[in-house]
Formats: C-alpha cells, sequence, structure tokens
C-alpha cells in the first residue's frame, strides 16, 4: 500500500486544551486511519514550523485524503500537508522509467537537446545568469 506522509501545526485553542488535559494522539489517529482502510505507521511531536507529524500506509489516495480531512475538520489543526512517499525500490524503478522517457522528451521552446544546451550557453555568454 502507498504510503503518505502529513504534518501540520495545532491550533492554540488545541495545544491549550492538551495542555490542561494531556491526550495521547497516536491512538486516535490509528483509530481513524484504521477507519479509512489504513495502518499508522508512526506519530511524531516535531519542533520548528511543524507541530506533528504522522506516517501512514493507506490503500489510495482516496482514503489518505479521507483521514486527513477527517483530521482537519476537527478545528484543532492548520497548515496540513500531505504528500506521498516512495521507498527506495519504489524511487529506482520510477528513475528507470524517467530516464528512457526523457530520451524521447523535448522541453518547451528548444527544438532538440542540443540546442538547449547552445541557448543556455548563449545566455551565461550574455552575461543573463
Amino acid at each position: 500500500m502507498p504510503i503518505f506522509i502529513s504534518r501540520g501545526r495545532f491550533t492554540s485553542d488545541a495545544v491549550k486544551g492538551m495542555l490542561a488535559k494531556p491526550e495521547n494522539r497516536e491512538e486516535a489517529v490509528a483509530k481513524l486511519f484504521q477507519s479509512v482502510g489504513g495502518r499508522l505507521i508512526a506519530w511524531y511531536l516535531t519542533f520548528g514550523h511543524h507541530d506533528w507529524l504522522v506516517i501512514g500506509e493507506f490503500p489510495d489516495e482516496k482514503a489518505a485524503a479521507s483521514a486527513v480531512l477527517a483530521a482537519a475538520g476537527g478545528g484543532s489543526l492548520s497548515d496540513v500537508e500531505t504528500t506521498v512517499a516512495m521507498t527506495a525500490k519504489d524511487a529506482f524503478a520510477t528513475f528507470e522509467s524517467a530516464g528512457k522517457a526523457a530520451k524521447a522528451f523535448r522541453s518547451a521552446g528548444f527544438a532538440t537537446f542540443e540546442s538547449a544546451g547552445k541557448a543556455a550557453k548563449a545566455f551565461r555568454s550574455a552575461g543573463r545568469s
């Protein structure tokens, strides 16, 4: 199953509430993920711009989005970001496939790869780097 990583911030009201009555959010998140067919891999409290990070496995993006939307809809989260993650094996296969596709792809505005190189060299020599 695909792995998704989400991170975000707690609202100030959520932090105040958890200071007054601490909660184990890992249990709640695990139950939420299970309710849509997913599995919680890890939950972390983090420092910096984001307050938390979760890693989950879901059957598809609809299930992942359902869990994230349900959590965000509760009003205690903000600035939620979610991305799909690839294993090293999947990334290797992706780069192999992309390498093959790149050989047949022409970038916009360039007739050939050779002319793209020439255009970049001309741009640099004109002092526009």
